[in-house]
């Protein structure tokens, strides 16, 4: 007796319901939003952080300037009629560099870890006069971060980043290239915790 062959069932085509539902989904969804473009507004930058110090311009100028250099701040410009102290830019300082105080937190350490990151503080010493005495002067502490832009690949290969055996004898012993172009940088806004530390360390001078 011969097998019997069933024909295969008739295979349907999901092709048209899969695009009607996703037009009618896309529909939905155009009906909810509108057409109107949609303004992301960016976060307010946060207050900066002031203290007092009820010493003398110089002594107040002088103490601001050592805190800075204390938490790893090299200063860059220095206008005393203005009352305005500018540091270096400072690479950030990782897990591995805990002796270091210009990245607090855990979260920030850790970014810099993972990325090139660089911070600068603006501080500004301006006589207040009022409640505090004649000789009272505000310290304003500003600190700015910003991440490095690295805009191609760095142009390095295995086997071109190997010396050579075969080949003769070579004084150029720079096998390894850094990036073309120069290096940017993406402003991060401020850094409150490390502005927020720095005022600490000058309230209790």
């Amino acid at each position: 007796m011969a097998p019997v062959r069933i024909p295969p069932a008739p295979r349907r085509p999901i092709a048209a319901p899969c695009a009607a539902l996703c037009l009618l989904l896309g529909a939905g969804l155009l009906g909810l939003t509108g057409c109107s473009a949609v303004a992301v507004r960016a976060p307010d930058a946060p207050a900066p952080s002031k203290v007092m110090l009820t010493a003398n311009y110089d002594a107040a100028w002088e103490t601001t300037v050592s805190t800075l250099h204390r938490f790893g701040f090299r200063t860059a410009e220095e206008n005393k009629l203005d009352g305005t102290i500018e540091t270096a830019w400072v690479v950030g300082s990782g897990l591995g560099e805990p002796w270091r105080d210009d990245s607090v937190g855990f979260a920030n350490r850790l970014e810099d870890t993972l990325q090139s990151t660089r911070r600068r503080v603006v501080a500004t010493v301006r006589p207040v006069a009022g409640e505090f005495g004649p000789e009272a002067y505000e310290v304003t502490i500003r600190a700015f971060k910003e991440l490095e832009d690295v805009r191609g690949v760095v142009a390095n290969t295995t086997g071109g980043a190997t010396f050579q055996a075969r080949e003769p004898i070579d004084r150029e012993l720079q096998a390894v290239h850094g990036q073309f172009g120069p290096i940017q940088w993406v402003p991060l806004g401020r850094d409150p915790a490390l502005e927020n530390e720095i005022v600490a360390a000058l309230g209790k001078k």
